[in-house]
């Protein structure tokens, strides 16, 4: 079994001299030949140290049975996900919008990106599929006040420039806290039939006898995301040279790299739904952006407390069109239990529509 993991070899090694080399490697990016050979090295080892993510994630989830197992994958990399906001936090300027560009980024790529390609891969292979619909009402009756609030709410206060007074900082950090326990509550506890296949019962679910498989790979797992993470930094660099050598708008270079970390769950959903099992893709999909809303909200304000930092929550006009839009229709498209091509089209269009808008508003 240790023999399939030969990618931690190039995953670790790779990482080790892009840390020690730094200068070396990505000191001089004059040219472009060299620059292209950097970006392809990073992103062919971040891609494959995404793949063992996966693998590893589905062992997990038969060990475990669902929902645990999406829970697991999607708290992991949600949890080093805002280390990375908060560690370039305490790094970068006073005034910050790294978490609002962050979570919009994960908003539109998940709910539009990702939603939509698992959708019109499965809509193609098996023409309809269906899901658990009181477990996708739960996720989206949790989404959706918190990104309201925390994103579109703050430019509507008395606070100047998208921000929060520290009563509303407070109170939002508090109900983002309590929101996502209750809901964790509901997804493992009282109602974990909730997010559960049609068919599925709780008891199909095997015993644990031997917790040492889990462990392996819940170890593996955290192993190969955390290159990943580590990495997204690195290859940042080659990213903003190369979009300043084209021209292209800075907010390109944040897509890319939160494109990166989201990069195992949009692989896992994907293939989740070529599969038949919309209900994994569906538990991978919209936990991922709960977890990144209501865990990184609590996060970033915490931190803009004890440091004196400011936080920008509030988003851009244009923005804020596009998350209300999108909130909007993933209310249709996961409010009927069904799903076709036509719902995964429509959200890969608002995916396109959000790409565009990066680079000319």
């Amino acid at each position: 079994m240790i023999t399939r993991e030969w990618p931690l070899i190039p995953v670790f090694g790779t990482t080790a001299l892009f840390f020690i080399f730094d200068r070396a490697l990505l000191g001089s990016l004059d040219s472009t030949l060299w620059t292209a050979l950097m970006l392809s090295w990073l992103f062919a080892v971040m891609l494959t140290a995404a793949f063992a993510v996966v693998r590893h994630s589905d062992c997990l989830a038969e060990i475990f049975g669902e929902p645990y197992g999406t829970l697991i994958l999607t708290l992991a990399i949600t949890v080093i996900e805002v280390m990375m906001i908060a560690a370039v936090m305490l790094t970068g300027p006073q005034e910050s919008t790294l978490a609002r560009d962050t979570m919009f980024a994960v908003v539109m790529i998940v709910f539009n990106g990702m939603a939509g390609l698992a959708l019109l891969a499965g809509g193609l292979r098996y023409h309809e599929q269906t899901y658990n619909l009181q477990g996708a009402n739960s996720f989206l009756a949790v989404i959706v006040p918190l990104a309201v609030l925390g994103l579109v709410l703050p430019n509507f206060t008395s606070a100047p420039g998208g921000t929060l007074s520290a009563l509303h900082e407070g109170f939002l950090m508090l109900m983002s806290v309590a929101l996502y326990g209750i809901f964790l509550t509901i997804q493992t506890l009282r109602h974990r039939q909730f997010f559960l296949a049609g068919g599925e019962t709780e008891e199909e679910a095997p015993p644990i006898t031997d917790l040492r498989p889990a462990a392996y790979h819940g170890v593996l797992l955290l192993l190969y995301i955390v290159p990943i993470v580590l990495l997204s930094k690195k290859i940042a660099t080659p990213i903003d040279h190369a979009i300043g050598v084209l021209g292209a708008p800075a907010a390109l270079a944040g897509f890319l790299v939160a494109a990166l970390i989201l990069a195992p769950e949009s692989l896992s959903a994907v293939r989740a739904a070529l599969a038949n099992h919309l209900q994994r893709a569906i538990n991978l999909l919209l936990g991922s952006v709960l977890a990144s809303i209501s865990l990184t909200i609590p996060a970033v304000l915490a931190i803009g407390l004890l440091t004196g930092r400011t936080v920008v929550l509030g988003l851009e006009a244009v923005d804020v069109i596009l998350l209300v839009l999108t909130l909007g229709v993933s209310t249709l498209t996961f409010g009927s239990g069904r799903t076709n091509i036509l719902l995964g089209a429509v959200h890969l269009l608002l995916f396109f529509s959000y790409l565009i808008l990066i680079f000319e508003r």
